[in-house]
């Protein structure tokens, strides 16, 4: 197996692609030591096409015919599993491949479950064996081991198989546009994009004091931009417990930073002390109601607690019996949204979601429509009166 190092192979292989109707496609990565994923390999193959592999650290080497190859909407991208694959698409080539097909979502279309494994429908579909053994391997270290490059062909040439399969089982059934619907968030530039001045968002946990919100957003917001800056992970940078305890304490002095124990000894002499003091002073001087608060999740008070358990059999029920992925049809935020409001604004009232799901969940909620229990089954049946 031969690896493509130079940018003349790699646009030749390219233009081959371009020709097919689809292309299947995976990246091997590194994200260990680095803020941004660092590209190890790419791999492709398509229809009647021999697969490639591409040395993205060769010396050299530039990557633009394959993004051009990401950005011709005359070829169906396809992934398995595609965010992370994605995410690095657009941190280094700045596009999102259109049109594109993720497998793992068509497969929880087609009833495999909620997260089905590449390996579990390798084996369904192509009647392939992944060897897994090369998987967690450094594939920043050169060369790459006939394990490590046999391992990385096989994700896409296998993935051809299971592209044609899940494609002819969702056409059979009507299904081709919820997958494309499904679509439109992997395709969503802001799916991808970390800013820094929502970085907070995930570490307020149970702060309800608006001095403590503004402090932790500023705090993070700073260590956001400067992961981002040196490409360190965040934690290189300062830990979570520290950004938080910051939060809490919101230390407005050298001796005080120090004070903390999730503060690393000396760190407080830093300049990235001083530069985590002044952002406690910015936050510390704005006015308490403009302090952007979380939004916390619906209280599940008010009887609306049994109203959610119920969706939730009425959900596995229409799943099961539809033969799809129940988080396809809703999320436990939805169900909770539709307890409180039969007009919330969720996916699962909306389209063809609603017809499978929504309005079964209304109709629940109303009284018109009762669950029993046949044959060891969950249904759902229409209430007389």
């Amino acid at each position: 197996m031969d690896l493509i190092t130079t940018t003349e192979a790699l646009a030749s292989a390219c233009s081959r692609f371009a020709s097919a109707p689809f292309v299947t496609v995976d990246t091997e990565f590194m994200r260990e030591t680095t803020y941004y994923s660092k590209l190890c390999l790419i791999q492709m193959a398509g229809p009647g096409l021999d697969g490639v592999l591409v040395d993205p650290l060769a010396p050299g080497i530039e990557l633009q015919p394959f993004f051009g190859l990401m950005a011709d909407e005359r070829v169906l991208k396809v992934f398995h599993s595609a965010r992370q694959d994605l995410e690095i698409v657009w941190n280094i080539g700045g596009l999102i491949p259109r049109p594109l097909f993720d497998t793992q979502v068509a497969a929880m279309v087609c009833g495999y479950g909620d997260s089905v494994s590449y390996e579990q429908l390798a084996n369904d579909l192509a009647k392939a064996r992944i060897d897994k053994s090369s998987r967690f391997t450094d594939w920043s270290r050169r060369p790459l081991s006939e394990a490590q490059l046999a391992y990385a062909l096989s994700d896409v040439t296998s993935l051809v198989t299971i592209y044609e399969k899940l494609a002819d089982e969702l056409e059979r059934s009507g299904r081709t546009d919820w997958v494309e619907d499904e679509m439109a968030i992997l395709t969503s530039p802001e799916t991808y994009r970390n800013d820094p001045d929502k970085a907070w968002m995930r570490l307020s946990g149970r702060m309800r004091k608006p001095r403590e919100i503004a402090v932790l957003q500023e705090v993070a917001a700073w260590r956001e931009r400067e992961a981002q800056t040196r490409d360190v992970p965040r934690s290189r940078v300062l830990k979570d417990e520290a950004v938080i305890d910051i939060a809490v304490s919101a230390p407005r002095g050298v001796e005080a930073l120090g004070r903390l124990r999730s503060v690393p000894n000396g760190f407080e002499r830093s300049r990235a002390a001083a530069d985590i003091l002044a952002a406690v002073e910015r936050a510390l001087a704005r006015d308490p109601a403009t302090v952007t608060m979380p939004q916390r999740g619906r209280p599940r008070g008010g009887g609306n607690g049994a109203t959610v358990e119920l969706l939730k059999v009425l959900l596995r029920a229409v799943a099961e019996s539809e033969r799809v992925a129940p988080k396809v049809l809703a999320t436990v935020d939805d169900l909770e949204a539709i307890a409180d409001d039969d007009d919330a604004d969720v996916p699962a009232l909306k389209g063809w979601r609603r017809r499978l799901f929504g309005e079964k969940a209304l109709a629940l909620k109303a009284g018109r429509l009762a669950l029993a229990i046949e044959r060891g089954a969950v249904v759902a049946t229409p209430r007389e009166g």
